[in-house]
């Protein structure tokens, strides 16, 4: 089977989710795949060798500016002429099926030209009934339309009743990557924030920052380091941190929920999805949330020594994979049903009986 897998690179955790794919789907040698890259500019890819002679477009993205949606410059820089022109273009009719991780240009080119396509994502998961906010009918319709396909498999850090399945997210604690003990430090990951003020208010924190996402040429205090990108370094830092401060995106806190640490996420005002985020997180009460992030609200929280909940997802990854080599014979509620049996949730520190209890 030939497979075209497209993957919205706008947000590290798509090419993350990516990776685990890219890693169960080496292990069927009947399928054959095709790795398409859009959303983020070439020279910006990074720890791609996974994907082998990968394809890239130019696609869609959003446009941020000090932690909102700018969408004047969003709009602006949209060029839909070549949006169209990839689109047509695309060679779909030579593959088998079109998988896309919210991805516009293959899922529009495998609609246009009827091909078999399947939907793997977190986005995915707004086509049911799950938290979000009230307004933004707007956003809601503009995911529907974004990267359409004929056969959806949304994820998400619970099910809300639909066939939602668990995220593809497992603990990293590789040799590599240290024990997991935690060394004290916060790691934060922030890059959508306006720089200079998130780091002065660090700065007035007695506490070690590691920090992500920023510019490593910026100033700033003798307890805060500037961090490179790096997968398997940024893994680690997690998985030794002391807590995780964050913007409300997906993928990295399904991966930090792995681990059972602490959470302070807030969510990039004015995108749709990062605000339901949030709102699912206060729901099921996995982290906090908050409506800004400076010293006195980390302080606080921090002050607090707040504690972690710990969910070890099952391998979605290896059962999408399987599932797909083997016909797709199950219906997505009965893929999600069987993953579902396999979660493990729990609050750091708690007893068997507790987490017993929890998964009842």
């Amino acid at each position: 089977m030939k497979i075209l897998y497209g993957v919205q690179g706008t947000g590290n955790g798509h090419i993350s989710r990516a990776r685990e794919m890219a890693r169960a789907l080496q292990k069927y040698s009947e399928l054959e795949v095709q790795w398409l890259f859009t959303g983020r500019p070439p020279e910006k890819l990074f720890a791609m060798e996974d994907f082998g002679d990968y394809w890239w477009r130019e696609g869609l993205t959003f446009v941020h500016k000090e932690g909102k949606i700018d969408q004047l410059a969003t709009t602006r820089q949209l060029n839909v002429r070549r949006l169209l022109k990839d689109i047509r273009e695309l060679p779909v009719e030579e593959f088998d099926l079109v998988i896309s991780d919210f991805e516009p240009v293959c899922a529009w080119a495998a609609r246009k030209r009827n091909r078999p396509s399947l939907g793997l994502g977190h986005q995915y998961a707004f086509a049911h009934d799950i938290p979000r906010p009230a307004f933004g009918w707007t956003a809601r319709a503009i995911m529907k339309v974004f990267a359409p396909v004929e056969v959806s498999l949304g994820m998400h850090w619970y099910h809300f009743g639909h066939p939602i399945l668990p995220p593809i997210a497992q603990p990293h604690l590789s040799e590599a990557q240290g024990d997991g003990e935690s060394s004290g430090h916060v790691l934060v990951y922030l890059p959508f924030e306006h720089a200079a003020p998130l780091l002065r208010e660090l700065a007035r924190l007695p506490h070690k920052f590691l920090v992500y996402g920023l510019p490593l040429d910026l100033p700033h205090a003798d307890n805060i380091i500037l961090k490179a990108p790096s997968v398997g370094g940024f893994r680690g830092d997690v998985a030794r941190s002391r807590a995780v401060i964050c913007n409300s995106g997906f993928e990295l806190i399904a991966e930090t929920l792995t681990l059972g640490k602490p959470i302070l996420t807030r969510p990039l005002q004015g995108q749709f999805e990062q605000e339901a985020n949030a709102m699912a997180l206060q729901e099921l009460q996995l982290a906090r949330v908050a409506a800004r992030i400076n010293a006195d609200t980390i302080g606080h929280w921090l002050d607090q020594d707040p504690s972690g909940v710990r969910i070890l997802w099952p391998d979605v990854a290896d059962a999408i994979v399987y599932w797909i080599a083997n016909g797709r014979r199950n219906t997505p509620q009965q893929l999600a049903d069987s993953l579902w049996e396999a979660v493990i949730p729990g609050r750091e520190g708690a007893t068997a009986e507790e987490t017993q209890t929890a998964t009842e």
